[in-house]
């Protein structure tokens, strides 16, 4: 089936004054994770040492090589702890990016300028976390629901919204579906084509949770509703795993023992009126229904010196099947509004015009965080993913919303 046809361009082409420096400049020269499971019967810091020690392998790199680390601020696991596990030497960088899920491109984007600002060489960036099987499992911000800790909302404006039953993020993405549905005439059965069109390439990905366990769109719609209109298999996984990927120089990556990946560009992005705190009060914007994802796109393709015609594959961070839904919209790939027709048409399957989250995603892969993610990207250029694009020679990737976000184009070296 053919796809709809946007109602033009929803992003233009940037012109070539528009150059970043950062462009191709650095590299990723290796990747590692550990098994995607519901209890992993390990330490947060020894999924994030057996991440790391998988991408240093793969890289063909030693511990004493690393020297910077970048982590996920709600990551339990500090540089010095991985620091002091790895036995790496000296550590001259180490960062921090958030909020949660917004921030794996992010992360990225840290590695980048430090290695492009001459503060560290070679930069180790993980998230770890036991999402499923550990007793805090949405991070600082969400401990003792409606107890002391609470009050003030530590920066989260949360006291403004769980005395009245919004404590869930699911609850606030219901409220993004609805919307979407009354101003676009979305369906559940289009949300239901997200969730049935990556739990294939989960089928045949044995990396992911969700491996042996085929759905159909009727078992979508016959899931139970959680938080309506969405139902259980709107929602991404809670995992268990660790992610880890090292960033270095392009000339230095092509040194090492797999062929390099190169970061294209690196975005983040507020957009205009961010809100305060963590994500709740993103539902006091004008418009909720278009995230700063919008707005990261239009930065990262103007200094990535591409637009949305020259993506061959894209990593959409899914933390539920209306995120997908909105980013394909907010990235450029059909118009505000048609983001329904365009996934119901099987445009973001493998043989669509931009095939999305082809190992499974957060919904039926695993969710790290969005790290997972990144990985997926650098396995499509390689030619290594399970569900493997034909010819891919560039790969979006993006992370969460509608908080402040990030976003990354992974190119093949050529």
């Amino acid at each position: 089936m053919t796809p709809p046809v946007a109602n033009g361009p929803a992003i233009t082409h940037p012109a070539s004054k528009d150059y970043a420096p950062h462009r191709d400049q650095c590299a990723i020269a290796g990747i590692g994770e550990t098994a995607y499971t519901r209890n992993s019967g390990v330490s947060e810091l020894g999924l994030a040492v057996a991440a790391a020690r998988n991408a240093l392998a793969d890289a063909g790199l030693q511990p004493g090589d690393i020297d910077g680390l970048v982590r996920n601020d709600f990551d339990t696991v500090t540089h010095n702890d991985l620091a002091t596990a790895l036995g790496l030497e000296d550590v001259t960088y180490w960062g921090i990016s958030g909020a949660g899920g917004a921030v794996a491109p992010g992360q990225i984007a840290q590695a980048v300028a430090a290695i492009e600002s001459g503060q560290a060489t070679t930069v180790l960036v993980y998230r770890a976390l036991n999402g499923r099987s550990g007793a805090d499992r949405y991070g600082q911000t969400r401990r003792n629901l409606g107890g002391p800790a609470t009050v003030g909302g530590n920066g989260s404006y949360d006291e403004y919204f769980l005395p009245y039953g919004l404590a869930a993020a699911g609850q606030l993405y219901a409220m993004v579906a609805q919307r979407h549905m009354i101003d676009y005439g979305t369906t559940s059965e289009q949300l239901g084509v997200i969730a049935t069109t990556v739990r294939k390439r989960a089928n045949a990905n044995p990396r992911a949770q969700m491996h042996d366990r085929t759905m159909t769109l009727e078992d979508h719609q016959n899931s139970r509703p959680i938080s309506e209109p969405l139902r259980l298999f709107d929602y991404c996984l809670e995992t268990d795993g660790a992610c880890a990927v090292i960033v270095t120089s392009t000339e230095r990556a092509r040194d090492c023992r797999p062929a390099p990946v190169l970061i294209r560009a690196v975005a983040m992005a507020t957009g205009p009126d961010p809100k305060g705190g963590v994500v709740f009060p993103t539902l006091f914007r004008d418009d909720y229904t278009t995230f700063p994802s919008k707005r990261a796109a239009q930065t990262l393709y103007r200094r990535a010196g591409l637009g949305p015609s020259d993506i061959d594959v894209a990593q959409i961070y899914d933390c539920f099947t209306i995120t997908t839904l909105i980013q394909v919209e907010d990235y450029g790939f059909c118009s505000k509004g048609e983001g329904g027709p365009f996934v119901e048409s099987g445009a973001i399957d493998l043989d669509g015009t931009i095939p999305v989250n082809t190992s499974g995603g957060h919904l039926s892969e695993g969710y790290i965080h969005g790290m997972n993610h990144v990985l997926e990207g650098v396995r499509q250029l390689r030619g290594e993913s399970t569900g493997q694009v034909r010819d891919a020679a560039t790969c979006l990737v993006t992370g969460g919303s509608p908080a402040p976000t990030s976003a990354l184009i992974l190119r093949r070296d050529q």
